[in-house]
């Protein structure tokens, strides 16, 4: 069986897929890579279908070898990468052989590089899905990030794809400086802020904690109040506390008020915390290149918006597959 061989792990490196949809309803969040643009690309350079299984890293990349013949593509942060300590370009389609070895130095900007190889990781599905969600341990490989000496199945390369060299143009590759501005669709739960909060909310630009992963993005800067209420027959005492109610992907807690949380794909489905919008799809994959210690800023939208922004995601997306193809 082809397979790569992982030399390291680097510090959170995970297989991840588009994601385990369809399960919410029983408390299964969807996992998935957290930024889907950097990763359906990374695999459309190397010929795979968009969703095959990746890899997803936060921080330190890992070190891989192969064992055969594949094309890989890194995408998503600035990650310098070397290939037998040779220096590699970024969002472009790369040739390795047996015995060649990828690593990574200290990112320069965001926080997950992607990295795809031709025929996918073939870790076993489960739920329809190759995603790590390491809350449960299920999925990806054995349900935990990747170590040193773990071996990777590979599945059959494409018979076809973009040749080494091709590369994403750099009109298509997403800017990762500067704050991260997060349009916000407001809702639910907001009736529980006073006007003056919510302002506040939006005009406040948030500081990310060092509690940010793939559960939720912690943020801190400002304060928000709460309309003064009785607490109803089913919530707790909390201000925040609201009669339990699903969570969407990439809404925002406010517990206690100073620190809101932004929900992403390994967050619990549900609870009792007030939540006061949440942050479209689109841009749920620009928090997620954000690091401990950015910036990040909500400007609220409508849900008419949100549709439009995910369509033109959508053609640059086709963008790509006319440029790699």
């Amino acid at each position: 069986m082809s397979e790569v061989i992982v030399r390291s792990g680097g510090l959170y490196t995970t297989v991840q897929d588009a994601g385990r949809d369809g399960w919410y309803a029983i408390g299964m969040p969807p996992s998935g890579a957290l930024d889907q643009y950097s990763f359906r690309v990374a695999n459309l350079l190397v010929g795979n279908p968009e969703g095959a299984a990746a890899l997803e890293a936060t921080y330190i990349g890992p070190e891989l070898e192969f064992t055969d013949e594949r094309r890989i593509a890194v995408t998503g942060a600035d990650a310098p990468a070397r290939v037998n300590g040779e220096p590699v370009p970024l969002w472009e389609a790369i040739a390795v052989r047996a015995g060649d070895v990828l690593s990574f130095e200290m990112l320069t900007a965001g926080a997950r590089p992607y990295v795809a190889v031709s025929g996918g990781i073939a870790v076993p599905e489960y739920l329809g899905s190759r995603s790590t969600y390491t809350l449960t341990g299920i999925g990806g490989f054995h349900g935990r990030a990747l170590r040193a000496d773990d071996r990777l199945p590979l599945g059959s390369p494409p018979v076809s794809g973009p040749s080494p060299g091709t590369s994403v143009p750099a009109g298509l590759r997403p800017a990762l400086g500067g704050p991260a501005q997060l349009r916000l669709v407001v809702g639910l739960c907001s009736y529980r802020l006073t006007e003056t909060a919510m302002e506040s909310f939006v005009d406040t630009e948030w500081k990310v904690t060092k509690d940010a992963d793939r559960v939720g993005y912690r943020l801190r800067g400002g304060t928000i109040d709460f309309v003064d209420r009785e607490p109803p027959f089913g919530a707790g005492s909390d201000p925040a506390n609201v009669v339990d109610l699903g969570y969407p992907i990439g809404s925002v807690q406010v517990p206690g008020g100073d620190e809101p949380i932004v929900l992403l794909g390994d967050a619990v489905t549900g609870g009792g915390y007030a939540t006061v919008g949440t942050v479209i799809s689109v841009d749920r994959d620009r928090i997620a290149q954000a690091r401990t210690g950015d910036r990040v800023a909500f400007t609220s939208v409508d849900v008419d918006a949100a549709i439009a922004a995910r369509r033109d995601r959508g053609i640059r997306l086709e963008k790509v597959r006319a440029a790699v193809s």
